[in-house]
């Protein structure tokens, strides 16, 4: 795990400028506190920051083959790179280290781009290919890794995080107002766009290819999935998913350096712990939460779990005056802000987790791959819904809409009964209404057609639904948008924040493209969530685990918060009306959803959350005034 940056002049050809060069790298300091180095050619330049994971002696980069026609600065793990390395050296490649980055050397001499499918792995990359002139960046499928870049009168600079683009001394870039709508809607900002005017992100599985006065930017991963006919048995998907589980834990063990987990009281991270100790023993294992005082607190859980397994276990707690505290800094380090209240837990278990680990495996993924969320249970039977007469579904939809708060619940009813999947999948993403959002913003500042902006970021993915069923259509939507630009983008941002890589193997690739061919009732039976994944738990785990209340990561401290007083910092923040975000929202209809949610008639601690997260992001300095 690493920090990669660069800068390549391919519309003027001016040489790269060193200095430049090495105050971007600089900035990712924290991402690789080991090792640094540095590759010119002309109009290119490579930056890189080494967290010495595999091969402690021998992964220096940027490394190149022994002709120095092809460098590599290369952030991430290649779990496959055994495999790729015979592979290899059977063709008659001869390798010098053993690490991972070597095996993209001689895999992309071989195979050109193509090397990309052969990778199971998380990445974000830069390859030059000197004698063809052509720098490649790449982000793996799951999206895992990030890669950020900037288009400017020479050409573009890019880095793992956008402190490096802007420590090029290119013009501090401005905020985007339709990003800013779309953040407010979903919580995150979707690929390609980030809240930065200028600043892209490369998509999960999209690569970029800039030569002699060309750019392109293409989706390499293509992978459709199709549903077997006939579909498999329960016993046999069980078998074979268990199966993919174990493999996939133990290619993530992979390691020079000790390896933890991050536990939480749930199934997910429990069944990581079980299926880790068929590969070694008394594992360290980090936990944080608020105490008793919540009543989502997973402490308990997590520390019975962790005794079940031996594990070496550690309890971190936190309390409101340290949430409270620590959220600029938290946000500085995002980027861009995200609105998930994990965000604050996630940075102090990262925190303690590197005082005895360099990698940690995270538990990440089954909601998305399974249906663990209400919404794919809406999801799953929104066509009886669709198909309900209207003699019974109208009385039943005013009814929903008359219930004070459950937000939640509204939403799922006006959205499931929209015709259009892609158009009701966006209705069923969002966090409020569009409507509500558009009406927080000055005039002029957003498009009118802004219900369609998240179409647009999803463009050409609809060209590989279809091949399974509803949920499957709309779990792949999730596992190329929301969950690679909302939830592992801040656990990125915030393990490397403390030098920590963190892994996740449920999103293996090999997992990923099994559970994508499986049909809905695998995922939501009878109205049960995450039916085959809690199956296949149920091998390692005891009953009682299985029966715990699913609990989210501090989901409803910060409603708590909100609706108890107005009188701390995040309040305070929406009531003044000297704070920054007034410059592009209205103040008085803020207000008006704080005191419909601390009256009761609604619930809307996540759009305030959202709102005050951006408050903390431009009061960070992260961009400039306006």
């Amino acid at each position: 795990m690493c920090g990669i940056c660069g800068q390549f002049h391919f519309r003027t050809g001016r040489p790269a400028d060193e200095a430049t060069l090495r105050r971007m790298t600089a900035s990712l300091i924290h991402r690789g506190p080991d090792d640094e180095g540095y590759h010119f050619a002309g109009s290119l330049g490579l930056g890189f920051r080494r967290l010495s994971i595999i091969d402690l002696d021998g992964g220096h980069q940027p490394m190149s083959d022994e002709e120095g026609r092809i460098w590599v600065v290369f952030n991430g793990e290649i779990y496959n790179f055994p495999e790729l390395r015979r592979e290899l050296e059977g063709l008659g490649f001869a390798f010098r280290t053993r690490s991972d980055t070597e095996v993209l050397i001689h895999g992309y001499r071989r195979w050109g781009t193509g090397l990309f499918q052969r990778l199971n792995g998380m990445f974000g990359l830069g390859i030059w290919d000197e004698e063809e002139r052509r720098l490649v960046l790449a982000r793996d499928p799951m999206g895992i890794k990030l890669v950020y870049y900037r288009l400017n009168a020479d050409g573009l600079t890019f880095g793992s995080e956008i402190r490096a683009i802007t420590a090029s001394g290119d013009t501090a870039p401005d905020l985007d107002p339709t990003a800013l709508n779309l953040f407010l809607r979903y919580r995150y900002t979707p690929s390609p766009l980030t809240i930065h005017s200028g600043v892209r992100k490369l998509a999960p599985g999209t690569m970029l290819i800039a030569g002699e006065k060309s750019l392109k930017v293409e989706r390499w991963y293509r992978f459709r999935p199709e549903m077997p006919d006939p579909p498999p048995r329960d016993e046999e998907a069980s078998g074979e998913l268990l199966e993919l589980y174990r493999k996939a834990v133990k290619r993530h063990l992979l390691s020079d350096v000790p390896v933890g987990l991050l536990l939480s009281g749930g199934i997910d991270s429990g069944m990581l712990l079980a299926l880790m100790n068929l590969f070694g023993d008394h594992w360290k294992t980090f936990t944080i939460g608020y105490g008793t005082s919540y009543r989502d607190d997973e402490l308990e859980d997590a520390a019975r779990t962790a005794q079940h397994f031996h594990s070496d276990h550690t309890s971190v707690r936190i309390d409101r005056k340290t949430f409270e505290e620590e959220l600029p800094g938290i946000v500085r380090f995002l980027e861009e802000p995200i609105a998930a209240s994990s965000i604050v837990p996630m940075y102090f278990v990262c925190k303690r987790a590197r005082e005895d680990v360099k990698v940690a495996l995270i538990g990440q993924g089954p909601d998305e791959l399974f249906g663990g969320y209400p919404r794919h249970v809406g999801i799953r039977y929104g066509a009886c819904w669709r198909e309900m007469p209207g003699w019974l579904s109208g009385p039943v939809r005013r009814l929903v809409m008359s219930l004070p708060r459950n937000e939640t619940l509204k939403r799922g009813v006006e959205s499931l009964g929209t015709e259009g999947s892609l158009e009701r999948f966006r209705n069923v993403f969002s966090i409020v209404p569009g409507g509500v959002v558009d009406s927080l913003f000055r005039d002029g500042l957003v498009p009118p057609d802004m219900d369609g902006k998240i179409l647009q970021c999803w463009d050409g993915l609809d060209s590989f639904m279809g091949g399974t069923d509803e949920l499957g259509d709309f779990q792949l939507l999730e596992l190329r948008s929301s969950l690679p630009d909302e939830l592992l983008m801040y656990a990125d941002k915030l393990s490397m924040a403390h030098s920590l890589e963190v892994r996740v193997p449920y999103l293996d690739r090999e997992v990923v493209e099994f559970v994508q061919r499986l049909p809905q009732n695998m995922k939501v039976r009878l109205g049960r969530r995450k039916w085959l994944h809690r199956k296949v738990c149920h091998s390692y785990l005891p009953d009682e685990y299985l029966r715990r209340k699913k609990r989210g990561f501090a989901v409803n401290v910060v409603d708590d918060w909100f609706r108890g007083s107005a009188d701390g910092k995040m309040g305070q923040y929406l009531s003044d009306e000297q704070s920054c975000m007034y410059r592009y929202l209205r103040p008085e209809v803020v207000g008006s959803l704080l005191r419909d949610h601390l009256s009761g008639r609604h619930d809307y601690h996540k759009i305030l959350f959202s709102l005050v997260l951006f408050e903390e992001w431009m009061r960070s300095g992260v961009t400039p005034p306006q």
